[in-house]
This record gives structure tokens, sequence and C-alpha cells, in this order.
């Protein structure tokens, strides 16, 4: 899974980083980076779970 962060749609409510904190950080303008691109399969339900609970649905899960 390939996973990324539509800067357009984040609003820095943070929950991704809250939920899958090896994943997502919040950036100086207090908005979401995705820091492992790439998670492996321990991390992708926690990843699953951010992406679904995001209220902008910024994140976006590609599978490879």
């Amino acid at each position: 899974m390939r996973v990324s962060v539509d800067g357009t749609k984040c609003e820095g409510h943070a929950l991704c980083a809250g939920i899958a904190p090896t994943v997502f950080e919040v950036n100086a303008e207090d908005l979401a980076v995705v820091v492992d691109e790439y998670p492996g399969v321990a991390t992708q339900s926690e990843v699953h779970s951010a992406a679904s609970a995001c209220p902008t649905m910024a994140i976006v899960l590609r599978e490879i």
C-alpha cells in the first residue's frame, strides 16, 4: 500500500497522527504529512483506521 495526504483537503485535525503515529505526523503548518509512504503489513490496519477517521477524507490509500 502507498499512503499520501491530499494537502488541499487536510485541515490539521491530526487524528491520523494519533491513530498511526509511525505513518503520519503534523508539520510546522499543523497539517498532516506522511513519514512512511509504504507502511508494512503490521501497520496497515492502523492506516485504514486513520483514513476512515479523517473528517475531510484527505488520506489517499493506493494498493501497489
